[in-house]
C-alpha cells in the first residue's frame, strides 16, 4: 500500500470504535474479516461489530498506548477499562489490510482472566 494507508485505515477504524461508533467502524472491516481472540473467533466483520456493541456498555475508557506499522501490518497496543472488570486490561491487536484498503484479518491478544467472571 501507498504510504502509510494501511496505518491510517487501522488509525481510523480504532478511533471510532473507541468512541463506539461501530457504524462508522464498519465501514473500514472487510466483510470476510477473520478475527481471532481469547475469547472469540469471527469469521464475518458483522459478527465482530455486535461483538463489540455488546461489550461497549461495560467500556469507560480506551486509551491507545502505541502503534506500529510495516506494509500491510499494523499493531495497535491499547488499554481498556471498563466498570465491570475492576482493573486496565493492557490489549494488543495485529491488523492486516487488504489492498482494497479495508481491515481483513485482526488477531487480539491479552490476559483474559479479568474478563472470565463476565463472559466465562
Amino acid at each position: 500500500m501507498k504510504g502509510n494507508a494501511a496505518r491510517e485505515a487501522v488509525e481510523q477504524y480504532f478511533e471510532l470504535w473507541s468512541r463506539k461508533d461501530y457504524k462508522g467502524s464498519r465501514a473500514y472491516l472487510a466483510d470476510d474479516l477473520n478475527f481471532k481472540g481469547p475469547f472469540d473467533t469471527f469469521q464475518r466483520a458483522d459478527d465482530l461489530i455486535a461483538a463489540l456493541s455488546r461489550l461497549g456498555p461495560i467500556v469507560k475508557d480506551i486509551r491507545m498506548r502505541k502503534i506500529f506499522s510495516e506494509d500491510r501490518n499494523v499493531c495497535v497496543v491499547y488499554d481498556m477499562e471498563t466498570s465491570k472488570v475492576g482493573e486496565i486490561v493492557t490489549i494488543a491487536e495485529i491488523f492486516e489490510v487488504g489492498s482494497s484498503g479495508k481491515i481483513t484479518a485482526i488477531m487480539a491478544f491479552f490476559d483474559p482472566r479479568p474478563f472470565v467472571a463476565l463472559f466465562g
